[in-house]
């Protein structure tokens, strides 16, 4: 049976190197707290604003707000940041927070297509650092 990663892997081609390349960098001491909170912002405006119900009604229980919060505070954490969102919601758990949602892998593209223009839009962040994040998202 594939792995979880050894399956991401397949789907997104790119290898667990390139995908854990941000490991390598502090991203959060290289970017700062501000530009993954305005990278989240931007992600979720999009998501919420999404033309497509079916993609937004994965988000309907969320507030947008809470959402922002819980992603940027995962991401400063998972790269190289204070541990904000362990110290408010516990340990990240992706797998299990995430089961209730039907994230398909049709999802995760539409999920990408919004994060690569978040990150594209977010000034603040060097394309080696959008590469280094998008691999790691993909």
């Amino acid at each position: 049976m594939q792995s979880l990663q050894e399956k991401a892997a397949e789907w997104s081609g790119v290898d667990a190197e390139d995908a854990f390349a941000i490991d390598g960098t502090n991203l959060y001491e290289k970017l700062g707290l501000q530009t993954f909170i305005n990278l989240s912002t931007n992600f979720y405006e999009r998501v919420y604003a999404d033309e497509e119900e079916w993609f937004r009604s994965i988000f309907s229980k969320s507030k947008k707000e809470d959402a922002i919060q819980n992603q940027y505070e995962f991401f400063v954490q998972r790269m190289g940041g204070p541990p904000l969102y362990s110290q408010r919601k516990g340990h990240p758990a992706l797998i299990g927070r995430h089961r209730p949602f039907p994230v398909t892998h049709r999802a995760a593209e539409r999920w990408l297509n919004h994060m690569q223009q978040a990150l594209d839009a977010t000034s603040d962040i060097d394309l080696d650092s959008k590469t280094k994040m998008l691999n790691f998202f993909s």
